[in-house]
């Protein structure tokens, strides 16, 4: 009989960081308490190996648009995926999946697939600095894990601070990449010019928004900037994309980049991320060595193309809206009831919540301790799929009630404890929980 128990004290032995996914990590949900490993998952539920059924708010980390499990969306791919999912030969459905997103995005003429958001946002950077042959690359948001980009904390382990986790060692990256990437927040504008003016970039790389709508009059801004100077525009999109509309969320601006990665909701759960771009850009990275034998397999190629005709074909996205609007609506009215004052940040979307308080942290890791209790995998984060109704967001906020109210008795002094029963949470990225 497998001891289901102890899987995580065994994973943590014999798996690098206990797991894949930093945010998947136990011990940055809730120490000591977290079920960790799930059985079964369908719709917005998920069952964990004691078959305990919870309602998932949190659907980490957005890539489930149709929800988990989606029987249209799986009936179409199992029965291609029969038929072989890689041979000596290339599958025919990269090219309608390459076909299917440059008809979204125009301004675009050429695709490069991948498979996960770390690698295709390594990709573009390639791709930027191959096709302008400099080196150096702004970045403002969180682009994964690879050297090109942790390299921004050699010499100052906070500089990712404002986008990923605050004291990030960037142990494994070579050191001499220090001072090749060079962070900027959206709105500082003279800090990216003084940027642009002291070194030779090949990119302005960035997430199109982060925890507001886009602020279109900056990305025109930051878009002129880089046709003045001859820098490769990228945006970031892997969280962003398919999210509030049919492609990029850079279409409801006005504003083109001249490269773009998407991930995630591309593939609702299936690993496919992609990068498009002009083909001045990406014809002449062609000369750099840009190639992964399971970026050919057939599932992925499957998955984004039958879910993107799945998204056209029911178009979720304005009820997936107004179901955001009644959970940030939902949410201030439940911190109004009990004089508790939060900062809600997102796009509709993908919604979060944060107290203002020095006891924030203590607070998000007690809701997750409690919703628990009650069936709940949640947060102070939400990312919506269409099976997130408003009866669905109404009996969470009934469930969040009592535990606010808890809450706003040791804000205020009414009572000594919280009844935390482990230790705060750690760190959770700043792109989601910014405050």
């Amino acid at each position: 009989m497998v001891n289901f128990k102890n899987f995580y004290k065994e994973a943590e032995k014999i798996i690098l960081g206990g797991n894949m996914l930093l945010s998947k990590n136990p011990k940055m949900i809730l120490p000591n308490g977290w079920p960790t490993y799930f059985k079964k998952a369908k719709k917005i539920y998920v069952w964990d190996l004691k078959n305990k059924k919870y309602v998932d708010m949190m659907c980490l980390v957005g890539q489930s648009i149709l929800g988990y499990s989606n029987n249209e969306l799986d009936k179409k791919i199992f029965l291609k995926a029969k038929k072989g999912v890689i041979s000596s030969l290339n599958c025919y459905e990269e090219v309608q999946l390459a076909k299917k997103i440059l008809k979204f995005h125009p301004w675009a003429s050429m695709v490069k697939f991948a498979r996960s958001g770390g690698e295709a946002n390594a990709l573009a950077a390639r791709i930027a600095r191959a096709s302008t042959g400099k080196d150096h690359i702004a970045v403002c948001g969180y682009h994964g894990w690879h050297d090109w980009y942790l390299s921004v904390n050699i010499g100052g382990k906070n500089n990712l601070s404002k986008f990923l986790l605050p004291g990030l060692e960037p142990h494994g990256v070579p050191k001499s990449l220090k001072g090749t990437c060079h962070p900027f927040q959206i709105h500082e504008i003279d800090k990216l010019k003084d940027i642009i003016k002291k070194n030779d970039l090949a990119a302005i790389y960035m997430e199109v928004a982060r925890n507001k709508l886009p602020d279109i009059k900056l990305l025109k801004e930051i878009r002129k900037l880089a046709t003045k100077n001859k820098i490769c525009l990228i945006f970031d999109e892997c969280t962003t994309g398919f999210r509030r509309n049919l492609g990029g969320l850079h279409l409801t601006t006005g504003v083109n980049p001249d490269l773009a990665m998407f991930g995630k909701a591309l593939g609702n759960g299936y690993a496919i991320t992609c990068v498009i771009g002009k083909k001045r850009f990406m014809q002449k990275a062609k000369k750099s060595f840009i190639s992964s034998t399971f970026w050919s397999e057939r599932v992925g190629f499957l998955a984004g193309l039958y879910n993107l005709e799945i998204l056209e074909k029911k178009k979720p996205f304005e009820n997936l809206i107004k179901v955001g609007k009644f959970l940030n609506y939902s949410w201030e009215n439940l911190a109004k009831k009990y004089n508790l004052k939060i900062s809600i940040s997102g796009i509709e979307t993908i919604s979060s919540f944060n107290f203002i308080s020095k006891n924030n942290s203590l607070y998000r890791t007690y809701i997750t301790q409690e919703m628990l209790k009650k069936g709940y995998l949640a947060s102070n984060v939400v990312y919506l799929n269409i099976y997130h109704n408003k009866n669905v967001i109404s009996n969470y906020i009934k469930n969040l009630d009592p535990i606010f109210k808890k809450i706003s008795l040791f804000e205020n002094k009414k009572i000594k404890k919280i009844g935390l029963n482990g230790p705060i949470s750690g760190f959770r990225f700043k792109r989601i929980n910014d405050h």
